[in-house]
Parts: C-alpha cells; structure tokens; sequence
C-alpha cells in the first residue's frame, strides 16, 4: 500500500463497508470470505482515490468529508430511500417520528435529477404558500439545487423558528421560476384531525404515521362515535400522507379489522421477513368506511388502504398512490452517524405488491390542485417516476414523460404567490363529497337489499 493514505485510515474503510456487508447478507460471513480477495481489492481501489484526491486535490479536504461522501455515493446509486445520516440528521430524523421539527414543511425527493415536492404537510407555511406535489425546487437561498442530495437539502432548507428561507420553484404553468419566501415554523406534526361532517357521518384525517398517531387517531374515533347517534359512516382521509412508521400504520388498520394479515415484508434477510395480523377485539366497528387516498399518499398510507382494500372492509376513492412499497431500517453507526438502508419490500394481505404499484382506487376520483381547477396541465409524482426505483413485481419499464411544449401551456395569473392564492376561491373537494354521498347512499341501498332479500 502506498503511504498516501494511513493504514489506520484504511482499516476504518475496509471495516465499515465489511460491516455493510456482513449486514445486508445478514450475517452469512462465508458469503463475504468467498469474495474476500476481490472484494480488498476494489477497496484498495477505493482507498487509493481517497488518498489521491487528499494528497493531490487543489485545496486541502478532510478524509471525513471524502469517507462521507464515498458512502453517499454508493448508497444513492441503490435507491431513492437509501441514504447516509450524518449525526446531525440522525438526529433530526429522530426528532421528527416524534412529532415536530423547525422547518418550512414538505415532503421531497429527487426526480430526474431534481429535487422535487412529493406533497406538503397541511398547515405549515409550504401549504399555506400554495406549495404542490411535483413543484421542482431550483435553488434554496439563491444556491442551485443541482446534484445536491436529500439530505443537504433538508438541512438548507430547515432552520430556527422565525428565520426566513427562499426557495426557487418551477410548476408545470410557469413561464418561469418563482421565488418564494417562507418562513420557518416549528412543524408539530398534527398527525390526526378529526370533525363530524353531518350527523352519524365521522372524518378523520392522518397527516403523517409518526410515534402517537394510533394513539391520537383512537381518542379521535372514541370522541366521534360518543356524539349523539350512531356513527352512520367514517371517512379515513390518507391523501397527501407520506408514511412513516410501519408499526402505526398496522395498529390504525388493525383498529377496523377483526381478524387476518394486514401486511408482509420480503427481504433477503431472514429478519426482515415479517408478518403482521389483526388481533381479536371484543367490539367490532361494524360502520361502513371510505378512504381517500391520492398520488401524495405513500408507504405506510398505502398499507392501510391496501389491508382496508383486500378485507373488503372499506371502499377506497380517489387516484392510484405513490407506489412505496419499500421498507428502510435505520442502522446507527459508532460515530453517531446512522445508514438507511432499503432492506424489503411492502405486500398487501392478498399478496399484492405497492412498490411501484401503489393502490388503484376502488372509485377514481380526481383530486385537483388549485392550479388544475383553473385550467393549467397537472401532474403527480410516483415511485416509479424516481430514477434508480426498485422494480415492481409486474412493472412494465415506463416510457419517459412527454414534455409539454411551453407554448401550449397558459400563462398563469398574474397574481403574487401566497396565503392569496388559495384563499381567493372556496375551497372545493370532490373526493371528499363524493365519499360522504356515497355513505348516505350507502344505508339506503343496505334496506332495499335487505327488503328484496326477505
């Protein structure tokens, strides 16, 4: 080994992707020896470009900045959910399942090469700013957002309570890019939120599946079906919900199901081979159900819909899902750093896979942005849509999307970006009205079958 790099520094390198390695294989070590020889020297390959780029790079670097960089590399070349957590977003992310953080509050990803908005989180100053699921982010405080990685760009992008942050935006409609000026907030992810839409008839809306949301969602239940009546109908709103924990999202299904599977996971790893099943209850909720779902409805969103789906429990309206049907263990390093790692993948109890799938509706009805009511081309972010997406177990390879000619597009309002722009026409929601006709009807078509029956 040539002296430019240490051979301290070496060791480090070769056992932490080793240790890599010896995960994903799931402790099968002889399946590491075998390749043993070949696999020290692709690392000595790797460790000889370190050291070359620390000894001979035009400005000095820390081999911190080179190892972490390295990694990111390696892991965003597997998936789009695969990622390196340095110790401050370890923490973050930490902070986040728990129920808040300081930030502007949007989900994204990377298409294309683009840092891109999969949906904002309702009641944050994104959503209030008009913020939409496929807006392409150009430039966060005046810096290009190109080739910038997720996890660099959530830290640009999150901040103290009261700063401001401006991000540079470009929207299917534009003729050009928008800035847009936000200030930060604390996010509290209000998981659940809950209201009677008319008499007997519940709706219940979960925003995100972080560490209380099972919790919340059954004291909202519990409240709604204490009001005076019998709940006639519920309405579970999963639209725009990104996910989150797997383990909340089984318990909210497992509120309305009284027995069998809610969800699998298939891994290469024995662990990660898991099955998850309804437990018996004393009272069953026996109501009919519609769940609304959308593009922006992802993960742990699509196991819940999916159980509702398979068991016939409830009907499902809107538009197909994300298509996220992959499961990320998080592995904390020594250094406080942690890898997230894609590690299997989602079935529905049926069998079904939602990688790249996602849920088809049971009743497809558009949920349209304010930007599609007024005329301009509208379309949604999926899985399948992301570069380096895993497979779907029947995915046909997609044709890339049609770029529409600027000319055909109209120009959009001349009217300053903001709170405004969603506040200027009532609000409309056809999901949302057709699931609450559909209930009524519901009980009435129920007593015309049973009439004919006797």
């Amino acid at each position: 080994m040539r002296n430019w790099i240490t051979k301290k520094q070496f060791i480090i390198i070769i056992a932490l992707f080793l240790a890599l390695g010896v995960f994903i294989g799931g402790g099968k070590v002889h399946r590491v020896g075998a390749d043993i020889n070949s696999t020290y020297e692709k690392l000595k390959i790797l460790a000889d470009v370190l050291a070359l780029v620390e000894k001979n790079y035009v400005e000095p670097v820390k081999i911190n900045t080179l190892v972490n960089g390295a990694i990111n590399g390696m892991l965003e070349t597997l998936d789009p959910h695969s990622s390196f957590m340095t110790p401050d977003v370890f923490k973050e992310m930490q902070t986040e399942t728990r129920g808040s953080f300081g930030g502007v509050g949007f989900e994204i990803t990377i298409r294309d090469k683009v840092l891109t908005v999969v949906a904002p989180i309702e009641d944050t100053p994104a959503f209030r700013a008009g913020i939409q699921s496929g807006d392409r982010i150009l430039r966060i405080d005046g810096k290009s957002t190109k080739d910038m990685n997720l996890m660099d760009a959530v830290r640009l992008m999150r901040g103290a309570e009261g700063t401001k942050v401006t991000i540079t935006i470009m929207r299917n409609g534009f003729t050009e890019p928008k800035d847009l000026s936000l200030t930060r907030a604390i996010i509290p992810i209000r998981s659940v939120r809950s209201k009677m839409l008319e008499e007997g008839y519940g709706y219940i809306k979960i925003n995100q599946f972080i560490e209380k949301t099972h919790t919340d969602m059954k004291a909202a239940l519990e409240k709604l079906e204490s009001k005076e009546g019998t709940l006639k109908g519920l309405i579970l709103d999963l639209r725009n919900d990104p996910g989150g924990l797997l383990e909340q999202a089984v318990k909210v299904a497992d509120e309305f199901l009284e027995a069998g599977m809610i969800v699998y996971t298939e891994g290469r790893v024995e662990g990660q081979k898991m099955k998850f099943y309804a437990q018996k209850k004393v009272k069953m909720r026996e109501y009919p159900m519609m769940v609304l779902v959308n593009a922006g409805s992802a993960s742990a969103s699509e196991i819940v819909a999916g159980a509702l789906q398979d068991h016939g429990r409830a009907v499902i309206l809107g538009t197909p899902t994300f298509g996220k049907g992959s499961v990320q263990t998080i592995i904390p390093l020594e250094d406080g750093s942690a890898v997230r790692l894609t590690t299997a993948r989602y079935y529905t109890p049926n069998g079904r896979s939602i990688q790249a799938q996602g849920i088809v509706p049971d009743i497809i009805v558009a949920d349209l942005s304010p930007a599609a009511r007024k005329g301009f081309p509208q379309r949604f972010l999926r899985e399948k849509d992301l570069e380096h997406h895993l497979r779907g177990a029947e995915e046909i390879p997609a044709k890339p999307l049609e770029k529409i000619p600027e000319e055909s597009l109209e120009k959009v309002p001349d009217k300053k970006m903001g709170e405004a722009a969603l506040t200027t026409e009532a609000p409309e929601d056809p999901p949302l009205e057709r699931a609450l006709e559909l209930l009524k009807t519901w009980k009435i078509l129920n007593k015309v079958a049973k009439k004919k029956a006797a």
